[in-house]
């Protein structure tokens, strides 16, 4: 179930919101439990099968947890829970995410026969596994404590506003909330405007510059200009697509009474490749910063060839979590020689003032990583930097013209709302005392545009659903 969705917008969300606020609203504990089950039900909604994972992954977690909390003070045994941590969680995700891919690279090795079912991906996984093996290192680090009620662990595990694409969520973000969070009219306003901004997002920007994306990465051999225009209309539908399932992730979080971490930060206002890492998908960065880079001695190493190794193992990992394919890896790999280039060079200490410069050259960068990201195989990817930079057909073609006419002014709103701004314009209508009459009539107005695409089925794909 996707969130600008028929089923999830006059169904699923209506009848949990009744029962929230409704039925159980007097019991905090009735309120945890209605809210495991009904984000149970949200995983096992496409899937029921699927739903069985979860809840191994939960009662395994939970009970590690509580060895760890037991074992706190015993480094050995410590050490023993975190590998058995380790080896559930990414033992399971290794099975159904890159058991296909591995063998795959196996058979054509050794030049083997046997040919190996397709493993379905299973949607979240790489979300929750992440989230569930770090529910056990931060309790066995003493940052949090263990529940002994599972539900606390399930819900946190499930919680359905970030289950299936994040942000990844710390236990310590809302361990305090599961139990005494407090719900507010302000808070459920904000909620529901930060959802809808996440939905107009999705349904006007992500959704219409995706079918630029598609035809232009499916055309072959582009000319220059529709590469470049495809290069750009997908580096901004990935960025609506992903930021607006935040955005509709924290809204829902707040219409519940949750304060989730933030996911974006303008990231392409960047003035450096490692500044875009700080901004974009800041809950993946950070639980590798926490879990794998300061483990393994982060910047602080006296040799900096151990630097360039603990980022090289940071970035493989970050190209391979986004997915099993020769693609994702060599795109993590890019921004490795980028950052280690940056870190050993002292980059953004040399360049302060030079803010234009660096953002141009941050854009192109990130820009390039995209076509390999996006492209259905690293020979795909070379054919299309070939049609951006090395072009043999007419500078403009009628696709290119066709595109622009038709999507352009999706293109121009894109980039606009890309980058942070407070033009003079909104700051005399905040000064009026018609500003919130304003915003929510527009709301509601853009809300009924948005309603319109989703009830006559348009194209509607959620890109990171697939990692």
């Amino acid at each position: 179930m996707v969130f600008s969705s028929v089923d999830f917008l006059f169904l699923f969300l209506p009848c949990i919101l009744f029962g929230y606020y409704l039925l159980f609203y007097k019991s905090r504990t009735l309120q945890n439990i209605f809210l495991f089950v009904g984000s149970l039900l949200f995983y096992a909604w496409g899937e029921p099968k699927i739903v069985f994972i979860m809840l191994l992954s939960i009662a395994v977690n939970w009970a590690l947890g509580l060895l760890a909390e037991s074992y706190g003070g015993n480094k050995r045994k410590l050490k023993i829970i975190y590998l058995a941590a380790g080896m559930f969680n990414f033992g399971l995700l290794f099975i159904f995410k890159y058991l296909n891919f591995t063998y795959d690279g196996i058979k054509h090795l050794f030049s083997l026969k046997y040919e190996m079912g397709h493993i379905a991906l299973p949607i979240g996984i790489s979300f929750f596994s992440f989230q569930a093996f770090s529910y056990v290192i931060d309790i066995g680090r003493g940052q949090v404590k263990a529940r002994k009620n599972p539900v606390y662990t399930g819900l946190y595990i499930s919680f359905f506003p970030q289950l299936i694409a994040g942000p990844i969520v710390r236990y310590g973000d809302i361990a305090d909330q599961l139990q005494n969070r407090k719900e507010n009219f302000e808070d459920f306003s904000n909620g529901v405007l930060r959802f809808l901004r996440g939905l107009f997002k999705k349904v006007f920007l992500a959704n219409t510059l995706a079918l630029v994306a598609d035809e232009a990465f499916g055309f072959g051999r582009p000319s220059l200009s529709f590469a470049w225009f495809g290069a750009l209309a997908y580096a901004l539908q990935i960025f609506y697509d992903f930021s607006a399932y935040s955005d509709m992730a924290l809204g829902l979080g707040l219409m519940f009474g949750f304060k989730l971490p933030e996911n974006f930060d303008y990231p392409y206002s960047a003035k450096s490749v490692s500044d875009f890492w700080r901004r974009w998908h800041m809950t993946l960065g950070t639980w590798f910063r926490d879990y794998v880079y300061i483990p393994l001695g982060g910047s602080r190493v006296s040799k900096k060839s151990r630097l360039v190794f603990n980022l090289f193992v940071v970035w493989f990992l970050t190209g391979l979590w986004h997915g099993a394919d020769w693609t994702f890896i060599l795109w993590g790999l890019f921004y490795f020689v980028l950052i280690s280039f940056e870190k050993l060079t002292a980059f953004e200490k040399r360049t302060k003032n030079h803010t234009l410069i660096k953002r141009v050259y941050t854009l192109f960068l990130v820009l390039a990583a995209w076509v390999l990201f996006r492209a259905e195989s690293p020979a795909a990817a070379l054919e299309y930097y070939k049609a951006m930079f090395c072009p043999t057909e007419a500078f403009f073609d009628t696709a290119f013209f066709f595109n622009l006419k038709n999507y352009g002014a999706a293109l121009v709103f894109g980039l606009y709302f890309a980058f942070p701004k407070k033009g003079k314009l909104t700051d005399k209508i905040e000064s009026l005392h018609l500003y919130e009459g304003l915003r929510a009539g527009a709301y509601a107005i853009l809300f009924l545009f948005a309603l319109s695409y989703i009830v006559k089925g348009t194209y509607n794909p959620f890109i990171y659903f697939n990692f």
